[in-house]
């Protein structure tokens, strides 16, 4: 099978075995800005280059799915209007894939395809039931019921990088507040920080210092290490941090009851030794009386979590 991950800077795709082994993988740039055609011609790169490697000619029977940047239908593979990969409106990336490698992919967004992946072969292996969620720059989720994506009505359902937890909080870029990706996700963890170190400098005195003495220069990931080395800005950013997440995930626990919830991205790797933590701060904001049995668990897929999400949708 080939999993396709396209984002607004880069493409990556790989070959993937029905254990969810992948052998090699590669990476293109991606104009996001540029005509449609230009944006499609990163994709056919990507293809062209992973079917020469492996010396896969036209008559191979191709499996292939594409994690592509939403909004978009599931059922067309049509982009209808994505913000981070702006060429692309209403483009026919299924019928365009089809042409051109006689394939017809099964397209879906990548927090979708990673909670598939991730429940065939990774940390949700043996649930039906499994929220997943990749907690980086912004905030992605995707929710598995019986084995199978659940899209909602028009396949725009999983948001759950918006769902607010705060009316009165910071503006989304969705344009909603208080939304948990404008509170936790590594964009916003990073904001914070520099907006508390330029309040007091001395504070944080650590967590300047990684950065060079350069308060625009603080990065989300400067966080958790400034916080083991005892910086006590960063550890208050943190545990604040975690308490949202507490709040969120009690919320999803309430609404959803999954048999497990599985974290991934650079933030989610951060809070990976407290996990234990965010889940006891669970009690002050769950209904559910059995919410500490439901595991918190990472993700298997990493960086790549884009191309086996691809993949697994040929499965689903």
């Amino acid at each position: 099978m080939i999993g396709v991950d396209v984002g607004g800077t880069k493409v990556a795709a790989g070959m993937v075995n029905d254990r969810g082994e992948m052998a090699e993988h590669l990476r293109v740039p991606m104009n996001p800005r540029g005509t449609a055609d230009e944006g499609f011609a990163a994709v056919t790169s990507a293809l062209d280059e992973l079917l020469r490697m492996h010396l896969v000619g036209k008559e191979a029977e191709l499996l292939m799915g594409i994690c592509a940047p939403g909004p978009l239908d599931p059922r067309t593979g049509v982009v209808l209007n994505p913000p981070n990969v702006p060429c692309w409106r209403n483009f026919r990336l299924a019928d365009e894939i089809l042409a051109r490698y006689g394939v017809k992919p099964r397209v879906d967004n990548d927090a979708n395809a990673a909670a598939l992946a991730e429940t065939l072969w990774g940390a949700g292996k043996g649930y039906g039931n499994v929220f997943y969620s990749c907690i980086g720059t912004g905030i992605g989720t995707g929710i598995i019921v019986d084995g199978k994506i659940f899209h909602g009505r028009t396949g725009s359902a999983a948001e759950g990088g918006h769902v607010s937890i705060d009316w009165r909080g910071p503006r989304c870029n969705c344009g909603k507040r208080g939304c948990i990706e404008a509170l936790a996700s590594g964009t916003a963890i990073a904001r914070r920080a520099r907006e508390a170190v330029a309040g007091d400098a001395k504070r944080g005195a650590g967590l300047l210092a990684m950065a060079g003495g350069d308060v625009a220069a603080i990065r989300s990931e400067m966080i958790g290490a400034a916080a083991i080395a005892g910086d006590l800005l960063a550890q208050e950013i943190l545990a604040e941090t975690m308490e949202f997440v507490a709040v969120w995930l009690g919320n999803i626990v309430d609404l959803l009851e999954p048999e497990v919830m599985i974290l991934g991205g650079g933030v989610a790797e951060m809070f990976r030794p407290h996990f234990g933590e965010i889940q006891a701060r669970m009690k002050n904001w769950c209904v559910n009386a059995q919410y500490a049995e439901i595991p918190l668990v990472p993700a298997l897929y990493g960086e790549n979590a884009g191309i086996a999400g691809g993949a697994a949708l040929c499965c689903g």
